[in-house]
């Protein structure tokens, strides 16, 4: 959830709001161990000043936002800001645990910035995600650079879907700005687009594809209100990212750069991509 309100005089909260109502007095003095760490203060039509029971449990209480009940625009932009501060962490992630089949050798490995592929982009995204890691194969975990960290897929033989799972089951309070590792044409600005754009309110922040209009999973930024609904669509017999967010409510962008989305999984596509940069 985004916020959860919670009746006071039924069960308690991580932080209160408190309502100064003469019809209410009694009623919140009983309640009074109840105010752990108020917000803010609101004064209803029939009061005149915060009681004084009030301002002896709160002794900053002069310091927190005062408002009218009929202020409503003032009480909204609090609880905007609220939902601001409460941001979860953006973490990055790396999509390098694949078997590239088609390629013939793996997508991760392959260099074309002068760096393994997988480390390329792991260091692309420590620029927008305070921690990256790489998503990888429990039998690929020892060959990675211990500079990088990596988490292993406990969700088996899924595919991408299943390296999304894993990351939200080792931190399901992330949320995760996930990259596949077979995008040589990524670039800074494409990145800083997505998490420009964010919206914390949505399931995940994707891009367009360029080739059929559809929500881009693996390059999208998956908030932490998307793992059940992962799980949910798993437990329907669904393993393609693309389809939970064609069927949620996510923020598209259109990318400034279309062939940043561009992927490379066959050695003619890997040509392809090799005469363009030379281009």
């Amino acid at each position: 959830m985004d916020a959860v309100l919670v009746n006071g005089n039924h069960q308690q909260a991580k932080a209160q709001v408190v309502v100064i109502d003469e019809s209410k007095k009694a009623s919140l003095q009983k309640r009074l161990e109840q105010l752990t760490n108020v917000q803010l203060i609101l004064l209803a039509d029939n009061a005149k000043e915060v009681f004084d029971f009030v301002q002896e449990v709160i002794p900053d209480w002069q310091k927190l936002p005062l408002y009218r009940l009929s202020e409503t625009d003032k009480i909204i932009t609090f609880f905007q800001k609220q939902l601001q501060q409460a941001k979860p962490v953006l973490n990055g992630l790396v999509l390098a645990g694949g078997k590239s089949v088609r390629m013939g050798q793996d997508k991760g490995t392959m260099q074309w910035h002068g760096k393994e592929q997988r480390y390329y982009v792991a260091d692309l995204l420590k620029q927008f995600c305070p921690e990256v890691f790489i998503s990888c194969r429990p039998e690929q975990q020892e060959e990675f650079d211990s500079n990088y960290k990596t988490v292993v897929d406990t969700f088996t033989g899924l595919g991408p879907y299943g390296a999304i799972l894993s990351a939200f089951r080792e931190q399901p309070d992330a949320a995760w700005l996930v990259v596949a590792c077979d995008l040589p044409l990524l670039d800074q600005h494409t990145l800083q687009r997505l998490t420009d754009n964010r919206s914390i309110s949505s399931v995940a922040t994707t891009f367009e594809s360029p080739h059929d209009g559809f929500p881009e999973p693996l390059i999208t930024i998956w908030e932490p209100k998307s793992y059940p609904l992962l799980l949910a669509f798993l437990a329907q017999g669904y393993t393609c990212p693309r389809k939970v967010l064609r069927n949620s409510d996510i923020n598209m962008l259109k990318p400034i750069n279309p062939d940043a989305l561009l992927n490379v999984n066959t050695p003619e596509e890997s040509e392809k991509v090799k005469q363009m940069m030379q281009e």
